[in-house]
């Protein structure tokens, strides 16, 4: 008896409910709204040390361009010349000129490092196999000629 007792004194009437789910629907809002607030704050501060972080590199860009343009201005041939008679140097005459002896150079030789003319560069131009086992086959010539040039050194 006592139970029923009980519930039926916890029984709210319907207005005290009406107040109780505005009450909840409003701390929702409320929770809600601050955590929207929140997020937007942290968005608006980050959006800010981005465009502080933009401003500072265009700075810095603007500086690296007047440093190069003054590197160019200093780097300039009539500088450079002036730098060098004020460092003691001179240019130089033909008696300053001295020419060196390299023993075994020869400076006519007949090999050149370019192909003078077409029929000489057609002559050398090596034979191009399209295929995968001719592009194999090369490999391991090249290898096998590299293992007899170490053979061919010790003998």
């Amino acid at each position: 008896m006592r139970v029923r007792h009980t519930f039926i004194s916890m029984n709210l009437r319907p207005r005290n409910q009406v107040v109780a789910v505005g009450l909840l629907g409003l701390m929702i809002v409320l929770i809600f709204g601050g955590v929207y607030l929140s997020q937007i704050a942290s968005y608006a501060t980050i959006n800010r040390q981005t465009g502080d972080l933009i401003t500072e590199r265009d700075e810095l860009e603007r500086k690296n361009e007047l440093l190069r343009g003054q590197i160019a201005e200093i780097e300039t041939i009539p500088r450079l010349l002036d730098r060098a008679q004020t460092l003691g140097f001179r240019t130089a005459d033909a008696a300053d000129i001295r020419h060196l002896v390299v023993q075994g150079y020869n400076p006519n030789r007949s090999r050149t490092v370019v192909p003078l003319n077409a029929n000489e560069l057609t002559n050398q131009t090596p034979a191009y196999d399209e295929t995968f086992s001719g592009w194999v086959q090369q490999q391991i010539d090249n290898l096998r000629r590299q293992f007899e040039g170490f053979g061919g050194t010790s003998s």
